[in-house]
C-alpha cells in the first residue's frame, strides 16, 4: 500500500470550508463526512479533513490557533500546467479564498502561487516541469 497523508485541519464555517476545498480540487468522501466533518480527496493518497472546531478538540488538549495572525504550516498541491495553477486559484477565490497573501514564483521551469482559506490556512499551488529536473520523466 502507499503512504498516504491525510491533513486534519480545525475550521470555524464548515460548510464554507468545504466549498472552498472542493473549489481547490477535493472530492467529498461521504463515508467520513458527517456534521462535524468533510473527508475531502485530492487523489488516491493526498486527503484533507475538515473538522469544527468541537470535533477537532476531541483529538487534543492543545488550543486551536488562529491561522489568519501566525504562520503555522505552508502546504504545497501540485497542478498539471501554470494555466491549472490560475484557474484552481480563480476557482478557490470564487469559493471564499484569498489569492497570493505571498508573492507569486515563476522561474521558467517552476510556477506558484498561493491561496488562503476562510480560517487562513495557506496552500501553495505549483507547477514544476520534470523535464527540468532530470528525473525519470525527462525527456
Amino acid at each position: 500500500m502507499p503512504k498516504m497523508i491525510f491533513v486534519n485541519l480545525p475550521v470555524r464555517d464548515l460548510a464554507a470550508s468545504t466549498a472552498f476545498y472542493v473549489a481547490l480540487g477535493g472530492t467529498v468522501n461521504p463515508q467520513f463526512s458527517g456534521e462535524s466533518s468533510t473527508s475531502l480527496m485530492f487523489s488516491d493518497s493526498i486527503g484533507v479533513m475538515l473538522l469544527t472546531h468541537a470535533h477537532y478538540g476531541e483529538f487534543t488538549k492543545r488550543p486551536i490557533g488562529d491561522a489568519r495572525s501566525d504562520s503555522q504550516m505552508l502546504l504545497a498541491l501540485s497542478a498539471d500546467s501554470k494555466d491549472d495553477v490560475d484557474a484552481t486559484l480563480n476557482r478557490a477565490v470564487a469559493a471564499g479564498g484569498k489569492a497570493d497573501p505571498n508573492p507569486a514564483q515563476d522561474l521558467g521551469f517552476l510556477y506558484n502561487r498561493h491561496i488562503e482559506d476562510p480560517d487562513g490556512y495557506v496552500w501553495e499551488m505549483m507547477w514544476m516541469d520534470p523535464s527540468a529536473m532530470g528525473g525519470p520523466e525527462a525527456g
